[in-house]
């Protein structure tokens, strides 16, 4: 499926790192082929000596796998990736990861262009949602990543920080101002290698998360900016910063992409530590449930090459499963409703209704569809400019976040329009008012959880993203993309009844599941402040289900936030 040809200096110097990871190739050889890409001789020399002794190290620490750590980390995606980065750095600390996909080093996840390959593919759980009416009986597809790196090894490499709305509320629902903007932004900045216009009071340099805006784009997405002015929509030089303070704007999206090469959570938190001893790191290991003596998490059961293993922290067990598979590990480890867990004869150790409650997700609406003249050039992560507006005055944060694709986004019904030498206007709804649910199917810990995304299910929601696609069709329309514009497929001018019907056919997931775990202090809240799950000892929650709401914009980056959170009040 990839061809890695005329893929980056950057994806093919990985590519070798991968392969003398796994002693695929020796030493000579890599330093051979790296030094062939034109590389710097000191840079190639440095990275042999790195992945040598990852794998040396990692190999040993395999082949003697303790009986208890310290800290326990199931799951190694945006969060998870950073709570074992951070804690290995204390070296008296004994760490162990687990991660039940393989590798990250692949082709399909280094190479940008092609991110949405990985849907549906080896690196993805292949969730779906039940079918609704909602979305005129259809199943949402919910992509969630199954590789190192979890789904930052499969998503868009959006780095979209969140509004300071977003934060500000989460502290008032945790009662603990550590969560508010101010204390948020303090760790932007600590933690970000920003490459854009600088701004000191908002953006950090030389930490350990690159971001750039996308690099060099094609004229098609200075266009898109240039028709969101022509609404009214201001543009801005940076995506994150001022411009997640304000009721909204266009800007050119900022990526984690560095030398033509996805750059995920492990690339910046993971590899810089894998080489200690302290750290073991255990890919294709299958969480089967958590170990639980009297109320006190003991530890963890997991199957890893073939043979069903029991492990037990001395400290904490951290779940980072994301928000579809932490709640589903909760639920088979006695966690969760009562009622709900009788059903499948689990011994309740405690009584958490929350547990699996209050799903969010970011709608968006694959409805957008223009002919260009000719050939778009696909680049960077093939979305390069977006934008924040609101579907109506009056509200305190946008809640719309449309994007340009150079591709066709389309949904498995609307792609029945898609022809050559196309692009998309998607509109997003980052504020969503639709709440779903997850429940067990079985005591099974091999079966996926079932889904119910009640996407679009609050009339609120409708109605937002009828002006998104209102706004889609004044920004594909406008006299900026003339020169890109041949013809218009989608929307077309139609309204009422049939346009919400396209809404329902073009619905997708942004693959932000969240909040099923969230943090508070309501009946339906699971951790705390300090992410303990109520109720039990020992056991901390540190990934997207935690949020109380969804962030306004991707949630990767507030994911690494998380991460970088739980390592904190961990080391305090």
């Amino acid at each position: 499926m990839f061809d890695t040809s005329s893929a980056s200096k950057g994806v093919k110097f990985a590519l070798l790192e991968g392969r003398l990871l796994a002693r695929e190739i020796d030493r000579t050889t890599f330093v051979g082929r790296a030094t062939d890409l034109g590389l710097p001789v000191a840079a190639v020399d440095e990275a042999a000596e790195k992945f040598e002794a990852i794998a040396a190290n990692q190999a040993t620490r395999r082949a003697n796998l303790r009986s208890t750590y310290d800290y326990i980390v199931i799951g190694s995606g945006a969060s998870g990736s950073v709570v074992a980065g951070r804690l290995a750095e204390n070296r008296d600390a004994q760490v162990l990861l687990l991660e039940a996909g393989g590798d990250d080093l692949k082709p399909g996840i280094l190479i940008t262009e092609t991110w949405f390959f990985n849907l549906g593919g080896e690196f993805d759980w292949n969730f779906g949602a039940e079918r609704s009416p909602r979305v005129n009986n259809r199943t949402i597809v919910q992509a969630m990543g199954k590789a190192l790196g979890g789904g930052t090894s499969i998503n868009a490499m959006v780095w979209a920080r969140g509004h300071k709305n977003d934060f500000n509320f989460w502290a008032e629902q945790a009662g603990d101002d550590a969560w508010d903007y101010r204390h948020i932004l303090d760790i932007y900045r600590r933690i970000e290698d920003w490459h854009g216009a600088p701004d000191p009071e908002r953006r950090g340099s030389g930490g350990e998360v690159f971001v750039q805006p996308a690099l060099n784009p094609g004229w098609i997405a200075p266009a898109f900016l240039k028709a969101a002015e022509s609404l009214g929509i201001p543009t801005f030089a940076d995506q994150n910063g001022v411009m997640q303070e304000g009721p909204g704007g266009a800007a050119i999206t900022n990526v984690r992409i560095r030398d033509g090469r996805r750059l995920n959570v492990p690339s910046s938190y993971l590899y810089p530590v894998m080489d200690q001893p302290n750290l073991t790191v255990l890919t294709g290991a299958h969480v089967n449930r958590l170990t639980v003596e009297g109320g006190t998490i003991t530890g963890v059961e997991f199957e890893w090459q073939g043979k069903v293993r029991t492990i037990k922290t001395s400290s904490e067990v951290v779940l980072s499963a994301g928000a579809i598979q932490t709640p589903k590990l909760l639920m088979l480890s006695g966690i969760g409703d009562r009622a709900e867990l009788d059903r499948f004869g689990i011994s309740t150790v405690s009584h958490l209704p929350g547990v699996g409650q209050n799903l969010r997700d970011h709608p968006i609406i694959g409805g957008g569809l223009w002919e260009a003249p000719g050939p778009i050039a696909v680049r960077n992560n093939a979305a390069e400019a977006n934008l924040f507006t609101k579907s109506r005055p009056g509200l305190d944060t946008p809640d719309l976040h449309i994007w340009h694709v150079e591709a066709p986004y389309l949904s498995e019904v609307t792609g029945r329009h898609a022809v050559e030498n196309v692009w998309s206007i998607s509109p997003a709804l980052v504020r969503p008012e639709s709440r779903g649910f997850l429940r067990l199917k079985s005591a099974d810990p091999h079966e996926a959880p079932e889904i119910h995304a009640n996407m679009l299910s609050d009339p609120r929601d409708l109605a937002a993203l009828r002006r998104g696609m209102e706004i889609v069709r004044d920004l594909g329309n406008a006299e900026a993309m003339k020169p890109f514009v041949k013809r218009e497929i989608l929307p077309g001018p139609l309204a009422g009844e049939a346009l919400d019907n396209l809404i329902r056919d073009g619905a997708m997931s942004m693959y932000h599941p969240t909040c099923t775990a969230k943090m508070g202090r309501d009946d339906l809240s699971v951790v705390d402040a300090e992410l303990r799950v109520y109720g039990v000892k020992n056991l901390r929650i540190a990934d997207g289900s935690i949020m109380p709401s969804v962030t306004t914009g991707n949630t990767q980056a507030p994911c690494v936030i998380i991460g970088e959170r739980m390592a904190d009040i961990l080391k305090a």
